[in-house]
């Protein structure tokens, strides 16, 4: 890269997203942030990515607002309970009902979309190793295929004025590692939410399947969690 070309970094507010963000940063990207409102139950995570967005340097968050409940067939956005305290087997085994149909596809759509308007080739993005089972969006060949198609699909990709990369630094990373990352990046891990269903007042439930791998992940790395 060429110190301080610009970037856009999806920022959910969440461990990973923050953490990949930073990474960003410390590389000297010029960061444009973006989030999205889409009708989620843990709606406070938009607040945690303003907090990380203004704490790490971006040079502009915006906050993108769609209505994926007019979908639903996720526990994220529609009227399905959020899974409780399952094993580490029991998330692996199968797409989880937390999964949202084509998220990534529609976030990454848009963060090419502005990318092109910055006439930057680079997206950021903090999909991890432990989403490969749950997670069909976060997968390596899915990354691939969406980067191929994103530079057939764009003016600056057809003229030839620009090829996109999508920049994916945790995909295999464990959690362990990637809260250790964070730590060394200087990241404010009390900014960060995690939970799918926080109660009223934001407030983890410490018992869905995002609470229990970011416990795990604090754990293994032998650190408390500052964010409880």
């Amino acid at each position: 890269m060429i110190s301080g070309s610009k970037a856009v970094c999806l920022l959910s507010g969440g461990l990973d997203s923050s953490t990949c963000l930073a990474l960003a940063r410390r590389e000297d990207w010029v960061c444009y942030a973006l989030s999205f409102d889409y009708g989620q139950r843990h709606r406070v995570e938009l607040e945690a990515a303003a907090r990380i967005a203004a704490s790490l340097g971006a040079v502009e968050h915006r906050v993108v607002r769609l209505d994926l409940r007019m979908f639903g067939h996720s526990a994220l956005t529609g009227d399905i309970a959020v899974p409780k305290g399952r094993s580490a087997e029991e998330m692996s085994r199968q797409i989880p009902v937390t999964y949202v149909p084509a998220r990534n596809t529609i976030f990454l759509s848009f963060a090419l979309a502005w990318a092109e308007v910055l006439e930057a080739s680079d997206i950021f993005i903090g999909v991890n190793a432990l989403d490969y089972s749950g997670y069909p969006d976060c997968r390596p060949e899915y990354i691939a295929a969406f980067e191929r198609m994103a530079n057939l699909a764009t003016k600056a990709g057809v003229e030839g004025r620009t090829r996109v990369q999508i920049h994916t630094p945790l995909i295999e990373m464990s959690k362990a590692e990637i809260v250790k990352l964070a730590a060394k990046l200087g990241v404010d891990l009390r900014m960060t939410h995690s939970c799918y269903d926080p109660d009223a007042a934001g407030r983890p439930c410490g018992a869905c399947d995002s609470c229990l791998l970011r416990r795990k992940g604090f754990q293994e790395a032998g650190m408390a969690d500052p964010a409880l």
